[in-house]
């Protein structure tokens, strides 16, 4: 596959599902209780971190077939491919978004694996992590 032309309007607007993502997960609760005592928090955090990550994702993906000429890697490889390529140059985030693409898989693949207690963890302590990756990503984008 060869590189081509970075789509800004594509980047962009995958960001801004991100960003969009990000804020509706901030608005539900932090604190086990409150989010233990409706199940539509739980059923909210794994429809808004899954559509959040896979934004990231089609972001990181976009920018390693253009700029680099890779395609068609898995979500681990992906993540992997924007620390070597520079994508996502802090060494601790880009090992995070490798993980971040193995809690992507099991939201997909293994979601009656995925406890209302995790999705609480992630919501109270993990989004700043996925706004840093949009950041990085946004920062690799820019001509």
């Amino acid at each position: 596959m060869t590189g081509g032309v970075i789509d800004l309007k594509v980047v962009g607007d995958r960001l801004q599902i991100v960003a969009e993502a990000l804020e509706r997960l901030r608005s539900l609760p932090v604190e086990r209780e409150p989010f233990a005592a409706d199940w539509r928090n739980a059923a909210a955090a794994d429809a808004e971190l899954r559509r959040g990550i896979e934004a990231l994702f089609d972001v990181a993906r976009h920018l390693l077939s253009r700029r680099f000429g890779l395609g068609a890697l898995e979500y681990r490889q992906a993540a992997r491919a924007c620390a070597d390529k520079g994508l996502v140059p802090d060494p601790e985030l880009a090992a995070r978004f490798v993980e971040i693409a193995g809690f992507r898989n099991r939201l997909t693949h293994f979601y009656d694996e995925v406890t209302a207690e995790e999705l609480l963890a992630v919501r109270a302590g993990h989004l700043d992590e996925l706004e840093a990756l949009a950041a990085a990503l946004r920062a690799a984008a820019s001509p």
